[in-house]
């Protein structure tokens, strides 16, 4: 079948479905065209996307300022590999830290490259300068955990699905309840190098820890000589309504890693980001990606951090986050549990009697609103950071009815 050819959706699903391993189970709407908070099928039906591609889309779709500088960088030079310099690196780099407060960046493609770069950072930093016994670096995560696909990061994940079949898996982690101090305090051994966690746990449905909590983890942390790894690749870049989740109790992780937005969409683009003493662990041939710090990478994100800050979608996302979430508690339903979240970041928990959340969003893809289930119960709501108020009082005329739906 040529590129040209018009096909229906129904005929490109079942190209899918028969060329394609089956490893994602998506609702059944194919997207040809995507502008803002909005995205049209293949047959010219619009829908609001309340997903952004899991926060890679912060900025919306298609955005002229970002589309501009991807296509003149790639008119201009893609990729270089790190076998040499460009000229889009250094600046990239510069503009990163400036903007974020950190003093090195190690940069990486896809979140999971950039999970993998801190585990890596932190068991080298414990080695070569906390001291720990070669091959006992341990590092600590929470239960409801999401940070990527690979054989190392599925080894520190406490979901069966995610890890049936996988084994043998990577040693080195021990998992304790999100959102308890106290048990991460009880973990901590002087062979710990790091504790990861995210500010806000968005696969494992949205979850938001006690207040104080990460505040606590930080003391922990410091006094016991641990780093503490923020996994911000869902929860950065403005998505909570701050630049990072961990800034709404004003908390310094030592290492922090994003992607997704980074890039606005464009491009697979991530990085860590620490100090030069942490980072500066990492010598030549120790790690690297030949398309980590390309010039085409480098040039999209430059110009997608940019318009986050010059279109103040931050604060948007504040505001528009606060406004979403008033309109979803008011909605009388039998169904919901809570609404939750911060900024555009917002979770719908139904009760287990409701009969799972894949129902409502097939029924809001009905009605024009794209969203996605997580955790069987959970609702996910987290549209660009674009949006407007006309566009959650739009939403909301169509999501209200679908969750009081019998």
């Amino acid at each position: 079948m040529s590129v040209t050819e018009r096909s229906s959706s129904r005929e490109l699903i079942d190209l899918e479905d028969r060329y394609g391993a089956h490893n994602y189970h998506p609702l059944d709407v194919v997207l040809s065209r995507g502008e803002g908070v909005w995205v049209w099928d293949v047959e010219g039906n619009r829908y609001m996307d309340c997903l952004s591609a899991y926060s890679a889309v912060n900025q919306g779709h298609a955005h002229p300022r970002i589309l501009q500088a991807l296509v003149e960088q790639a008119g201009r030079l893609p990729l270089t590999s790190r076998a040499f310099r460009n000229d889009q690196l250094g600046p990239y780099y510069r503009e990163l830290c400036d903007l974020t407060g950190f003093e090195m960046v190690v940069p990486m493609n896809t979140g999971a490259e950039a999970v993998e770069t801190a585990l890596k950072a932190a068991r080298k930093w414990a080695y070569d300068v906390k001291g720990v016994p070669d091959g006992a670096a341990e590092i600590i995560a929470c239960d409801g955990n999401f940070a990527g696909r690979t054989i190392s990061i599925i080894s520190f994940s406490s979901e069966p699905l995610y890890r049936a079949g996988f084994g043998p898996f990577t040693p080195g982690f021990t998992l304790v309840p999100y959102g308890d101090a106290d048990a991460l305090e009880a973990a901590i051994t002087p062979n710990t190098a790091a504790f990861i966690v995210e500010p806000i746990q968005g696969e494992g449905g949205v979850i938001i820890p006690p207040d104080g909590y990460l505040r606590r983890v930080r003391e922990l942390c410091t006094r016991n000589n641990v780093l503490l790894i923020a996994d911000e690749i869902q929860t950065g870049l403005g998505r909570t309504g701050r630049m990072f989740a961990c800034d709404h109790e004003d908390v310094r992780p030592d290492i922090v890693t994003i992607g997704k937005a980074l890039s606005g969409g464009f491009y697979p683009v991530s990085a860590a980001l620490s100090s030069a003493e942490i980072l500066g662990v990492f010598g030549p041939g120790t790690h690297g990606s030949t398309f980590g710090g390309s010039p085409l990478a480098c040039a999209v994100a430059r110009e997608a951090l940019r318009v986050l800050v010059d279109e103040d979608m931050i604060g948007n996302s504040a505001a528009m986050g606060d406004y979403f979430m008033a309109r979803l508690a008011e909605v009388d339903s039998p169904h919901v549990l809570e609404v939750r979240g911060r900024g555009l970041l917002i979770g719908v928990e139904l009760r287990p009697e409701a009969g799972g959340a894949r129902r409502f969003c097939e029924a809001l893809q009905g009605g024009g609103i794209l969203a996605k289930e997580t955790h069987v119960n959970t609702i996910r709501f987290a549209p660009p950071l674009v949006i407007t108020k006309d566009d959650v009082d739009w939403a909301m005329e169509r999501i209200g009815p679908v969750l009081a739906m019998r």
